[in-house]
């Protein structure tokens, strides 16, 4: 008449879960009848699950939540009128799940992966261990992600170049809830990859003569795969070299620029000068370079015209004035400007300083003749060259013309105004200077053949007699003429008669008395001297 259980058996569950015991009475049962479970230290769990296995057989569960605490000795106990049921103790086993006391040990580290010893030799908990798996996050993120490993090394793969992570070791035992925390993690890093592609996008936002504002696209972490890089900004350009500006070199430079930026201001740059610029992005693991981009600098006034390229031909009235182009033109030459004035001159008759004058020529003009000028003077000469931004530097010169030969306001060969056995008398006027005032006065006398009576003949500018011979060295030297007088320009202020042979003496020269059996040519010749030498000489 009184119930009896069926026996009671251990059970055995990981911490944290809930223990199930079953309790099954036999005989004579009523669901009215309580059941409880009875620990050993007499407290009493009355909650059940009642379930009818048949007529006369009768289940209670009791749930209970393992916990260390909670390990101990259960039995199943009812109550009814006809006297108490009461069963054997089981056990309540409680496992803890196994955890490993030490980290991961790193292995080897690549941008993409780590490679770990699971380092699960030691642990606290209870075994045996039958599944391992490995948790991991990068430190700056809440995401994490587990994956089953089958040995006791493990590359963990598709991770994020230069960042680090928290990787833990997961250990699992039988039952469930048999998985135990994670164990400590190892922090480690990955190490940086070569940059992603090179930078793109750069362009300029302003242009100017000598200065460049460039930007490109903005740096990010999916372009650089480095917390720790360097951004490089490289340009060069051609210089010429010499003043001919024939031979080129190259300028190149590169700068390091903010990595927190995306725009740089190149500046101290050449005018109208086409820059080639390119960007370069290195970490550690590599570097990648844009393609080169061509910016042409805008053009600028002209450097000045080197003054030793000036190279001229002074004639009496005109100048032959060449010159180079500018070693730095800064831009298209559109024209020269030539500007000149006298400035100094040995003619008294010439007011200086004169009016300043100017002329332009075409770009591929690099020479000028001046003309019209006055002999013996000099001009201050300047040279500048043009762009479409202005006139650049001048550079100057002083330049002196030639001094030209005097000149006789003869407007004939004139007649000897007397003649006697030993003299000829003839009119001698003054020369007018031509650039200097006429430093002196020659008669010179050239002995010829034939009759007494003079021989008159044109003369070109050629015939001159530079060469002062005296009377006596004519004999000693054998020449055909000979200086019988100088005179001084304060000697002649009008036309005044000279009698040629008259046995005086004018400035060292003997007027020796002529021979009467020889025919002879006066000539009277002029002379100035300033920074060269004119003569003409004029038949009388």
């Amino acid at each position: 008449k009184v119930p009896h259980f069926s026996r009671l058996g251990d059970v055995e569950v990981n911490a944290g879960q809930n223990a199930s015991f079953q309790c099954v009475a036999t005989g004579k049962v009523s669901e009215t009848e309580p059941f409880v479970l009875e620990r050993r230290n007499s407290v009493v769990l009355d909650t059940s699950w009642l379930s009818r296995l048949s007529h006369k057989r009768l289940m209670a569960t009791f749930q209970v939540e393992a916990q260390r605490g909670e390990q101990d000795h259960y039995r199943c106990v009812t109550l009814s009128p006809r006297g108490a049921a009461v069963s054997n103790f089981g056990e309540l086993i409680v496992r803890v799940p196994p955890t490993p006391i030490a980290p991961p040990q790193l292995l080897r580290a690549g941008p993409t992966y780590l490679i770990i010893q699971l380092n699960t030799n030691s642990i606290v908990g209870d075994g045996p261990v039958i599944r391992r798996e490995i948790q991991y996050r990068a430190s700056q993120s809440t995401w994490k992600e587990t994956h089953v490993v089958g040995s006791l090394t493990y590359k963990v793969w598709h991770l994020e170049p230069d960042t680090e992570y928290y990787i833990s070791v997961l250990l699992t035992r039988p039952g469930e809830g048999g998985t135990g925390a994670p164990g400590p993690p190892l922090v480690s890093r990955t190490k940086c990859a070569e940059p992603m592609r090179a930078l793109r996008g750069l362009t300029a936002t302003e242009i100017q003569p000598r200065l460049l504002a460039l930007q490109w696209e903005p740096l990010g972490y999916n372009l650089t795969r480095c917390h720790t890089y360097t951004l490089y900004l490289c340009y060069r350009y051609s210089m010429p070299t010499g003043t001919s500006g024939g031979n080129n070199a190259t300028v190149r430079e590169c700068l390091s620029v903010d990595r927190n930026t995306s725009h740089f201001t190149l500046r101290d740059l050449p005018p109208f000068r086409a820059v080639h610029i390119r960007l370069a992005l290195a970490n550690p693991e590599g570097k990648k370079e844009s393609r080169e981009v061509t910016f042409q600098t805008e053009e600028d006034i002209p450097g000045g015209i080197a003054p030793e390229s000036l190279t001229f031909t002074p004639l009496d009235d005109m100048i032959f004035l060449k010159w180079e182009e500018p070693v730095e033109p800064n831009g298209l030459i559109t024209q020269y400007e030539i500007s000149y004035q006298s400035t100094e001159s040995s003619d008294p008759g010439i007011n200086v300083p004169g009016p300043r004058r100017t002329v332009s020529k075409l770009r591929n003009e690099t020479y000028h003749m001046f003309s019209g000028l006055h002999p013996g003077t000099t001009y201050l000469v300047s040279v500048r060259a043009r762009t479409a931004k202005g006139f650049g530097q001048t550079a100057l010169t002083e330049i002196t013309t030639n001094i030209s030969a005097p000149v006789f306001d003869y407007e004939d060969i004139p007649s000897p105004l007397s003649e006697s056995e030993s003299t000829i008398t003839v009119l001698l006027r003054p020369a007018l200077g031509r650039g200097a005032p006429v430093s002196a006065y020659q008669v010179v006398v050239v002995e010829e053949d034939g009759s007494r009576r003079m021989r008159r003949r044109e003369l070109g500018t050629v015939d001159c007699f530079p060469t002062a011979n005296s009377h006596s060295e004519a004999q000693v030297k054998g020449a055909p003429h000979y200086y019988t007088a100088e005179l001084a320009p304060s000697s002649l202020p009008e036309a005044t008669p000279f009698t040629v042979g008259d046995n005086h003496t004018y400035n060292g020269y003997w007027n020796s008395p002529l021979d009467p059996t020889k025919n002879y040519l006066i000539y009277f010749q002029a002379s100035s001297n300033f920074k060269g030498v004119g003569i003409v000489t004029m038949p009388v």
